[in-house]
């Protein structure tokens, strides 16, 4: 499994930063040490509509792709964070090669666990810190065991509400329980609160998991 954030500042702090390569979290614009990620993963990124002749394929547009844990930092800390987004407006994080799209024959036969965060909850003034949780669940595998479910992950910025969302590649519920169960606890979700799947065929929309 990928070593992620407090896992690696750990093992960082533990080696002399004299003798070892100059890694990301000991300088973020400097570093010659990478670590790479098992998967190939690219930022997308929807703007608000400004006009009502462009299409969702004007709107949506790849940022970057990275492999490496030190690209992924260096790129989080150089966008806007989750609360300074404009509203109508997405990030979207899938594996290369995967459009955030319905339509995406990876996507098609799948669906997503989401959990919308009202505007003036306690949550939504998280919304960075849950959305960070979020994007290191998924590009560190630790979403998931050996499902091979997750196929990106969501941020949608509304008026009434932030959602976070995790596209997964099928709706088969034995594979999908272990994720969503995850997801909600990376989302510091309590039992009052749910995460719900949904399939993405309209034909299945009656398919539907809340945990």
């Amino acid at each position: 499994m990928i070593i992620m954030s407090e896992e690696l500042t750990t093992k960082t702090d533990e080696l002399s930063l004299d003798s070892q390569p100059t890694t990301v979290l000991s300088d973020k614009e400097e570093f010659t040490a990478k670590h790479p990620l098992n998967s190939k993963w690219t930022l997308w990124y929807t703007k608000p509509q400004t006009s009502s002749s462009e299409s969702w394929h004007d709107l949506l547009k790849p940022v970057i792709t990275f492999s490496s844990v030190e690209e992924f930092w260096g790129i989080y800390n150089s966008i806007p964070s989750a609360n300074q987004l404009p509203m109508k407006s997405d990030y979207h994080l899938f594996k290369e090669g995967i459009k955030p799209e319905w339509e995406d024959e990876q996507n098609s036969k799948g669906g997503k666990w989401q959990h919308a965060f009202a505007k003036k909850s306690e949550q939504a003034s998280q919304i960075n810190e849950l959305w960070l949780r979020g994007l290191l669940s998924v590009i560190g595998e630790t979403i998931e065991d050996d499902e091979d479910e997750v196929n990106g992950i969501v941020l949608n910025i509304r008026s009434k509400a932030t959602r976070i969302g995790i596209w997964t590649k099928d709706c088969n519920e034995e594979k999908l329980r272990p994720v969503g169960e995850r997801f909600k606890k990376v989302l510091r979700l309590s039992d009052d609160h749910k995460v719900e799947f949904s399939s993405h065929d309209d034909e299945a929309k009656d398919k539907k998991i809340v945990l």
